[in-house]
């Protein structure tokens, strides 16, 4: 018999967070998150998006052992002001047990109906820069610290409990080596002439301060057409440049602006940290933040994580300039591999842009929906 419990208790928080340590222990790809920043996540005194939503955890239990765990999620920025009537799921793990599955799927759509919601889907977070997507391909590779991982078992669950794809995601890679300046290097000089243009590099993580409210409004803008975008709100700014900037290296964060200093495109990169966070193993204390700082430096892969061009000047040839920015950086740094996050395989405008460095999508994902 399956017992489902909601997650009421710190107690109940730390299991919720750390079941995916014991379901993926035998796993040599899946990457730990950072136990107290995972904790924070479902903290309404930390994470300012419970101002404008909502999560109920449950764990659910076979024989008094924890067998699977599910986030329930309803943003109501989404819900009221885009009147998109959707029942979010995500943190979403199980053992291999149907019944296990069954049950988490029930609450979710349970909770959907009580709140007159029209359909569920997931696995997704509370916004566009939280995690995203079941994996369907690339199980033996290791997965991205922005990425969940997941057992290949997942799928047929989804599918036995009559959800269908709703979204599709790749994930892409290429070496460094297939960066081309022919592509770029050109172009770049004539776009910044043409357009009065200025790209920024940044040293210190003071410097990119003046400049994050106006790249988060920027992301609202650029991202706005995408399917599901739920902008950023101006608290949850505030929380992303605590929990993100001061994370990424300075010389990784691009900017472009006019000749008015208004920016008009930005990109944001990470150093690879999921061998680090391997071997962490979640916990920042006593050693775990030296292996942070290490791959901060010494890394030789890295992620674009954001890339976002102002609707004005898309189509324009602005990321030359960006990626003309980054092949110094990385010629200067020694970087090997150059990995891109889950990109909508259905956003062609995005995979123009990498259409030159000959990349290799190396992981596939889906989110599944159901009518409630």
């Amino acid at each position: 018999m399956i017992v489902l419990k909601e997650v009421k208790t710190n107690k109940d928080l730390k299991a919720f967070v750390k079941f995916p340590f014991d379901l993926y222990k035998d796993s040599k790809y899946w990457v730990p998150p950072i136990i107290r920043e995972e904790l924070k996540t479902f903290s309404k005194k930390d994470n300012p998006v419970f101002n404008d939503a909502e999560a109920t955890l449950f764990l659910a239990y076979k024989n008094n052992r924890i067998v699977g765990r599910v986030a329930c999620i309803i943003n109501w920025l989404e819900v009221k002001n885009q009147a998109l009537k959707k029942m979010r799921f995500g943190w979403f793990d199980f053992i291999d047990d149907l019944e296990v599955s069954q049950a988490l799927f029930n609450k979710i759509e349970a909770i959907g109906k009580y709140h007159n919601l029209e359909f569920a889907e997931g696995p997704v977070g509370f916004s566009n820069l939280d995690k995203v997507g079941v994996m369907t391909e690339g199980f033996d590779s290791i997965a991205p610290m922005v990425t969940w991982y997941n057992y290949p078992y997942y799928v047929k669950h989804y599918e036995a409990a009559n959800y269908k794809i709703e979204k599709s995601y790749s994930e892409s890679r290429f070496p460094f080596k297939n960066v081309k300046t022919e592509f770029f290097l050109k172009a770049q000089e004539l776009i910044k002439k043409r357009y009065q243009l200025k790209a920024l590099s940044f040293t210190k993580t003071e410097e990119v301060m003046p400049y994050a409210d106006k790249m988060f409004d920027l992301f609202n803008e650029s991202y706005a057409s995408l399917s599901s975008f739920v902008a950023i709100t101006d608290v949850q700014k505030e929380y992303f440049k605590k929990k993100f900037i001061s994370f990424i290296n300075p010389e990784y964060i691009k900017f472009v602006v006019d000749k008015d200093d208004k920016l008009i495109g930005f990109a944001i990169v990470m150093p690879a940290f999921a061998k680090a966070l391997q071997k962490m193993n979640g916990k920042l204390f006593p050693l775990g933040f030296l292996h942070i700082l290490h791959a901060k430096k010494h890394s030789k892969d890295v992620i674009f994580y954001l890339i976002g061009i102002h609707p004005d000047y898309q189509n324009k040839g602005v990321h030359a300039v960006i990626f003309n920015e980054y092949y110094n950086t990385f010629t200067e740094k020694g970087i090997e591999t150059c990995f891109r996050t889950p990109e909508l395989e259905d956003n062609y405008a995005i995979h123009q842009i990498w259409k030159h460095f000959d990349p290799e999508v190396y992981k596939r994902r889906k989110t599944f929906r159901k009518e409630l």
